[in-house]
């Protein structure tokens, strides 16, 4: 069973979230946005929402975002979807968003919230993007709060 963040959401007030989110596989990609969009805004969590073709131009677009001082987000929450097929193409996609996300975030020190799912079936895809109990957008959103303010203190005590 998948574990996400079942509390009120609160603590966002004065946070600034940006959501990066692929196209492609939309409604899928769309249940994770509208439930992590849902939670940050109950929170009190200043959102911006940008989107992107699909999964493996998240990282550029997240660069960008985070490159800009004055629009510098806490937290960045990067949502797709891959379908894993046959061949190793979605590995290949998976493991370079995951890479480069890691590093962004390391050369950063901001956050990148990775739900760039692989997905295996239909089932799978329900469970995780459109299921209100179990929607990794709601788990994206929970750990970009909770990032976004321990950094912030972590920042203010230095």
């Amino acid at each position: 069973m998948l574990q996400i963040h079942t509390t009120t959401p609160s603590g966002g007030t004065g946070l600034r979230i940006a959501i990066v989110a692929a196209k492609y596989n939309e409604i899928y990609v769309n249940g994770m946005v509208d439930a992590a969009v849902a939670y940050l805004r109950t929170a009190g969590a200043s959102i911006e929402v940008v989107r992107v073709p699909g999964a493996f131009e998240i990282p550029v677009a997240a660069a960008s975002l985070v490159g800009v001082e004055a629009r510098k987000p806490d937290a960045v929450i990067c949502l797709g979807v891959i379908w894993q097929g046959e061949t190793d193409h979605a590995q290949q996609i998976g493991g370079a968003v995951t890479n480069a996300l890691m590093d962004l975030q390391m050369k950063t020190g901001v956050p990148c919230i990775h739900e760039v799912l692989t997905i295996r079936s239909e089932e799978q895809a329900r469970a995780r993007c459109l299921s209100a109990e179990t929607n990794r957008g709601v788990e994206a959103a929970g750990t970009a709060l909770e990032m976004g303010r321990l950094l912030r203190e972590l920042s203010a005590s230095r």
